[in-house]
């Protein structure tokens, strides 16, 4: 049976922070993995797994980088920087055949890395580089970690959406803009879609071997993540006062980097979830279907819908060659 995409009784909200959510839990001696582990949302989100007594794997394009970024840390030594580019398929391959064979279940897998609004590039098969990286890529690791993530006995693979994924769903006649004119928002809610469709696909194959899937939209944070963008992109979202510094309201989906981890750390931890998978989550709850009239909150139709994620799947299982036993 499915879990409704209905929010549920909880005592967070928009406003809350990742301490409050991890408040008494307990992951010692369990295995996670954070993709973007080491900046943004990614770091806060390993800070608090740690604290918690997990022993965290930050996969990075740039190992240096990110232990630098990383060392400072309360328990860095449970924290194991690898090497990992989740735009090629060489890259993501060789690091879940080493997790794997190392033979510890993973308990979390929590898929934070990505790109926003990129110019147009592809990856070595000709895929647009959103679509590669945020869905692609993180594809081919769950299938690869697939092992590792039933072994854990109840393990959950979180992968972060975002509210972009209202701007469009998966065009799947182009989705590698072959014909259409490159928009790279388009470019960018689809790939969103498709990590929230990958969710529900994910959960249907995963639930009867222990492994449940969400989504989720962290709010709007100024992070890494908006690289690509000019100053006066990053003006046009009216996050910021008139000084230029970010303006928080929480409940209008601006958020600190400490409340923006919060639904993600919900996700993976929450035992309000037990039992529960395929949702599309905000705000540290399970998302209400979205209503243009209510404003931007809650989760597009496109994003929800079960035939769509089993197309997006059947299209990854042809493009990767990789899939999951069911």
């Amino acid at each position: 049976m499915s879990t409704p995409q209905q929010p549920i009784a909880t005592p967070f909200n928009a406003a809350s922070t990742a301490a409050e959510v991890m408040a008494g839990i307990d992951l010692t001696g369990q295995l996670a993995i954070v993709t973007g582990g080491h900046s943004g949302l990614g770091l806060v989100t390993t800070q608090h797994l740690v604290a918690a007594g997990a022993r965290v794997i930050v996969p990075a394009r740039d190992p240096q980088r990110a232990r630098v970024a990383l060392a400072g840390i309360a328990g860095a030594d449970r924290i194991d920087v690898r090497e990992l580019d989740l735009i090629h398929p060489d890259s993501v391959s060789a690091f879940s055949r080493r997790v794997v064979g190392e033979g510890q279940p993973v308990a979390l897998l929590i898929n934070c890395a990505g790109v926003m609004a990129s110019p147009l590039s592809r990856d070595v098969d000709g895929h647009e580089s959103q679509f590669a990286t945020n869905h692609l890529g993180h594809y081919r690791l769950t299938c690869g970690l697939w092992p590792a993530l039933v072994a854990a006995g109840g393990a959950r693979v979180i992968s972060v959406s975002s509210r972009g994924h209202q701007i469009a769903g998966i065009d799947f006649d182009d989705i590698d803009f072959q014909r259409r004119p490159y928009d790279k928002w388009v470019g960018y809610g689809q790939s969103k879609t498709a990590n929230a469709l990958f969710a529900i696909g994910l959960d249907a194959r995963g639930k009867d071997r222990g492994v449940r899937g969400f989504s989720l939209h962290p709010g709007q944070i100024l992070t890494d993540l908006g690289r690509h963008l000019s100053a006066e992109e990053i003006a046009a979202f009216d996050v910021l006062d008139e000084q230029g510094n970010q303006r928080l309201d929480p409940h209008a989906g601006l958020k600190t980097v400490e409340q923006g981890a919060a639904t993600g750390l919900w996700c993976a931890t929450s035992p309000a979830l037990d039992g529960k998978g395929g949702v599309y989550c905000e705000d540290c709850n399970i998302a209400a279907p979205h209503d243009a009239e209510a404003g931007r909150a809650g989760v597009a139709r496109w994003a929800t819908d079960a035939e769509l994620a089993e197309r997006l799947w059947a299209l990854s299982e042809q493009w990767t060659g990789l899939t999951v036993p069911v």
